[in-house]
């Protein structure tokens, strides 16, 4: 099953083309190197997508919940409340020890929900007649969408280890960030089985 271009995917792609360009000219004006880089990241998976586009089933719900995920992490690192900037707002405060809920926690479970959408949508046709095995089938989908959490994760240690001022935090932050990441994954694992299985 190969996707068709419908008028959504045409706005979802100016969309995305509009977050890249728009917030990318923004840091840029700002000398915002470390959310510089994650526009390069962010248009990089977007060209990869759409050359993908017509070999691989995506879901609408997957590209629209990319899209939402690409705003909120560019909107994190380019919105500032108070001279805080919006990755670290602490939207409820759930712990007097760790810096929970914050803003990027968020992002972490909504995107890599997203993410484990897209990893789906790259695995149905290889699972076809294993869709009844629902262990190995869950095990399969979150660790392939926890694996791109842990590609970000290098991303950002990269970050980090290049621009030492950037803000993407230690062990703690890193941990917190595995944490959402897997329960985004497990949330969008539910998804799947209401909606595919």
């Amino acid at each position: 099953m190969n996707n068709k271009i419908r008028p959504i995917h045409i706005v979802l792609l100016i969309i995305n083309i509009c977050l890249v360009v728009g917030f990318g000219y923004s840091f840029l004006l700002r000398k915002n190197y470390e959310f510089i880089i994650y526009v390069g990241v962010i248009a990089l998976f977007l060209v990869l997508v759409s050359m993908t586009f017509f070999r691989v089933a995506y879901s609408t719900i997957t590209l629209l919940g990319l899209t939402i995920w690409s705003l909120m992490h560019m909107a994190g690192g380019g919105i500032f409340i108070k001279d805080v900037r919006l990755y670290d707002v602490i939207l409820i405060p759930l712990s007097q020890t760790y810096p929970i809920l914050r803003y990027d926690q968020v992002v972490h479970l909504f995107g890599f929900a997203a993410a484990t959408l897209a990893m789906f949508d790259l695995l149905r046709p290889l699972l076809k007649e294993n869709l009844q095995h629902f262990v190995a089938l869950s095990i399969v989908v979150i660790m392939a969408g926890l694996g791109v959490g842990a590609f970000n994760e290098i991303v950002e240690a990269l970050v980090a280890a290049t621009l030492p001022q950037s803000g993407v935090g230690g062990y703690v932050n890193t941990a917190l960030d595995l944490i959402s990441d897997f329960l985004g994954a497990i949330l969008a694992f539910v998804f799947i089985k209401c909606r595919y299985l």
